[in-house]
């Protein structure tokens, strides 16, 4: 059994001691020490401001720690959409995007407070927008789980508890080109955008797909077989 997994994040600066309470509630998963398996990626994160960062390496004991995982079998995109939603700020443009945040909130969205890590989907600009397409009515859950998948962007495993945080190690760092990495974060975003809306966004199955407005039709629930 896996007791300790190797994980990188990507900074401006090198963080020998993660802080927790330190860091932006509005990430993705709120308030917590956001990490890869992917050193290439923690590079690319690093440099999102076009600057130059540091990959900083290390090594997490797993065991005796709880762990949600958004992306394995007893979850579908919706738990994901649920956290995201309360988490990232962003505008309600229509009514049906309103109240599909409020259904979600109240049927989808995980206790994460009871965990010490979760793991799940990287929402950059890109995935966020296929997320609100979504609540927005505007591409099906079947598009949304291929949307997903594009640009390879990976998982990321967040601290979210105390315990957590007292179970990592530094193990080092490693520099960011911030020329190279900004320039490949870039890409990695545009080419997601661009297979999208070439191959998903219009493509949807109108009379075998759920929508959004489906979810909120009949009444679907967290574990419901047909998401």
């Amino acid at each position: 059994m896996l007791t300790e997994v190797k994980l990188y994040h990507g900074s401006v600066k090198i963080i020998e001691k993660p802080e927790f309470g330190k860091g932006n509630p509005r990430n993705d998963y709120g308030l917590g020490f956001y990490c890869t398996e992917n050193p290439e990626l923690a590079k690319e994160w690093a440099c999102g401001s076009g600057i130059g960062g540091y990959a900083n390496s290390y090594l997490l004991d797993v065991s005796g720690l709880t762990a949600l995982n958004l992306s394995g079998p007893n979850n579908s995109a919706l738990d994901w959409i649920a956290i995201l939603v309360n988490n990232r700020v962003f505008d309600i443009t229509n009514p049906i995007a309103a109240e599909s945040k409020e259904y979600l909130t109240e049927h989808f969205l995980p206790d994460i407070g009871a965990y010490d890590i979760i793991t799940g989907y990287r929402a950059d600009d890109s995935y966020f927008t296929f997320a609100l397409d979504f609540l927005n009515n505007t591409i099906s859950l079947r598009q949304l789980y291929r949307a997903i998948s594009l640009g390879s962007l990976g998982e990321q495993l967040v601290l979210k508890s105390r315990k957590a945080f007292s179970l990592i190690s530094f193990t080092g760092s490693e520099l960011a080109d911030g020329d190279v990495y900004y320039a490949k974060r870039r890409r990695r975003d545009k080419e997601a955008r661009e297979q999208y809306l070439r191959r998903e966004r219009g493509s949807a199955q109108i009379r075998d797909d759920i929508f959004m407005i489906d979810v909120l039709r009949e009444g679907m629930k967290h574990g419901d077989a047909r998401l």
